[in-house]
């Protein structure tokens, strides 16, 4: 088993660097657009849908939408523009959907008996978590893109290392003084004293990041990049709060078994899922 999963880990870092610094931005959207197809097909199983050719069909008719989209697009990528019409209210729907799914999570269970058994209401879950985090991936990736490529590598490894940091963060101080359950209806193993953990690594990486790191190109005010980082890794631990909620109301441990010792997409994501499009709203819309 930990053989397998360090494997695994190398393999996925090796795809991560190569999308990130080897790609150019449709193939790299493409990357991106493959995982977010994966993760579609897991989230089938918490809109209630177990039958396997109506997964592959769900994931199939996603992946069809989505290449087409940014088939469409390419030009606008391939220039370093991303979506310009809509990404912003996209970016914004995130940030909303993070803020009721703080109520459900806050109430489960007895949020669920809203949500559970709705397959529409599932769909539109995946999707508010889905698709702006593709979104954002990509605003990220190509912020600056024809006057400073690396630019955009930077940023975008920043958000995913921070998310990344604080988590082990979290969970050294969970283990070291963690005593005060977070949300044991959702997830038993998270506790008030890790989130502090992980809130204090992520200041810490953002200050390091701007004073050694960001240079001249990131003329953003420090005091609020460090708050913004700290609210990232907030909606990141919700983030994976809510997956966990949705697999315990399904009844399953993990999302899949795509990443052997690692289980699903969905695993690796959750948190990503829910912090990156929110760090990316209020970097380029709020700062």
């Amino acid at each position: 088993m930990l053989k397998d999963r360090i494997l695994s880990a190398l393999v996925l870092i090796a795809v991560i660097f190569a999308a990130l610094f080897w790609f150019n931005p449709f193939y790299f959207a493409l990357t991106a657009g493959t995982a977010v197809t994966l993760a579609v097909w897991e989230w089938t199983q918490f809109a209630g849908v177990t039958k396997k050719f109506w997964r592959m069909f769900v994931a199939g008719l996603f992946a069809c939408f989505l290449f087409v989209w940014l088939y469409s697009s390419a030009s606008d990528l391939n220039a370093g523009r991303v979506f310009d019409s809509y990404a912003q209210p996209a970016l914004l729907v995130s940030v909303i959907w993070w803020a009721v799914a703080l109520v459900l999570v806050v109430s489960f269970p007895k949020s669920a008996k809203l949500w559970a058994k709705s397959t529409f209401l599932q769909f539109v879950f995946g999707a508010c978590t889905l698709l702006p985090f593709l979104i954002a991936i990509l605003k990220l990736r190509l912020t600056n893109y024809v006057t400073a490529p690396m630019h955009g590598i930077v940023l975008l490894s920043y958000v995913f290392i921070l998310v990344w940091a604080a988590d082990s963060g979290a969970y050294f101080a969970g283990r070291a003084f963690g005593k005060h359950k977070l949300a044991p209806k959702v997830s038993p193993g998270k506790t008030w004293e890790g989130v502090l953990g992980g809130l204090v690594a992520a200041g810490v990486l953002a200050f390091l990041f701007l004073k050694f790191v960001a240079g001249n190109n990131f003329n953003v005010p420090m005091q609020a990049f460090i708050v913004l980082s700290v609210a990232t890794v907030a909606v990141s631990i919700l983030g994976d709060l809510t997956e966990s909620m949705f697999k315990r109301e399904t009844g399953i441990k993990d999302s899949s078994q795509l990443i052997p010792g690692h289980g699903g997409v969905l695993d690796r994501i959750d948190s990503l899922a829910a912090g990156v499009p929110f760090f990316a709203f209020f970097y380029f819309y709020v700062l």
